[in-house]
This record gives C-alpha cells, structure tokens and sequence, in this order.
C-alpha cells in the first residue's frame, strides 16, 4: 500500500473482511470506502472519524448495533429515495433490486446504480439488496469471486440472512 492511498482517509478501521476507510470534513463523516488487505490500521485523526471507529466496531461486534453519525450531505433526490428504502431493509432481511424499484416506483437497474453510489455503506445497508436470482453486484462491482461481492457475503453472513453462513462466505452462491 502506498501512504499517499491512506493520507485521504481520517481513519482506518480494521474489520474481518479487510478494512474500512473513514473520511470526515467539517465535523461530519464524508465517505465510508471497503478496503482491502494491502491496507493498515490507522488511528482517527479527529473526534468524528473516532466516533466512525468506534460505531463500525460495534457493528461488528453486533449486527443490531445503530449508527448514528452526522453524515455530510450527499447524492440526488432520487438516490436518497433508494436510500432512504435501503434503510428501512431489517437486520437479517434482504430485498431485491426490484422490489426496491417497485416501491419507490422506478426501475431495478437505477436503484442498482444508486446503491453503488452509496456514499455510507453500513450506515446505508446497501448489502441488504440482492439480485431476484442471486447475490447481484456491490458497490458497482460483480466479480463473483472479487473482494466487494466477498464483502457483501460476509455482512450477509454476519447478519444472520437466510442462506449466507459463515462456510460459504467465499463461494459464489
């Protein structure tokens, strides 16, 4: 890992699947980034980054676990109405792209692009949408045996979602 790739972030947190990047400005949280392995731990430079650190730990200490960071605002109207559905997803539940789309009464490839444009993952569930016939992408990725559909399988897993166990967290499903 080059410094220069860590230097953008206020802290790096340390988490099973690799690690997850926090950035702040102005006293708010303005991106969460899944990083992998080739990434090292580094301690929050400020109050809110700290406050990320430690609500992210609890989270995987606990999948219940709530965040409540103060969030930078960001996105258009229409991704903080997909968001905003994400949000609602129940711990232990997904829905489908198009259920998603159904609801907020758009279209399932939109709402894929709006959930790869989450600017909060974990705080935005956005692993909680799945493909009708499958696991779908992440974070506009969809290698199947690539790091962020891993990612994916592991917070399903983690989130105890009906047919993600542990054992099969890096097996295509």
């Amino acid at each position: 890992m080059l410094e220069n790739e860590s230097a953008i972030f206020s802290a790096i947190v340390s988490v099973p699947f690799g690690f997850i990047g926090v950035r702040t400005e102005h006293g708010m949280i303005s991106e969460l980034v899944y990083l992998p392995e080739r990434f090292r731990e580094k301690a929050p430079v400020d109050n809110v980054a700290e406050q990320a650190a430690n609500q992210i730990e609890s989270y995987i200490a606990q999948p219940d676990f709530c965040f409540t960071l103060p969030l930078k605002p960001a996105g258009t109207a229409f991704q903080h109405k997909v968001w905003s559905a994400i949000s609602s997803i129940p711990r232990g539940e997904v829905r489908t792209y198009g259920q998603i789309a159904k609801h907020i009464q758009s279209a399932p490839r939109a709402v894929g692009q709006a959930c790869g444009a989450n600017w909060y993952p974990l705080v935005i569930p956005c692993h909680r949408v799945t493909a009708a016939g499958g696991l779908g992408g992440f974070a506009h990725h969809d290698d199947e045996t690539g790091f962020h559909l891993g990612v994916k399988r592991w917070l399903l897993a983690h989130e105890q979602v009906a047919g993600y166990t542990r054992e099969s967290l890096w097996s295509p499903k």
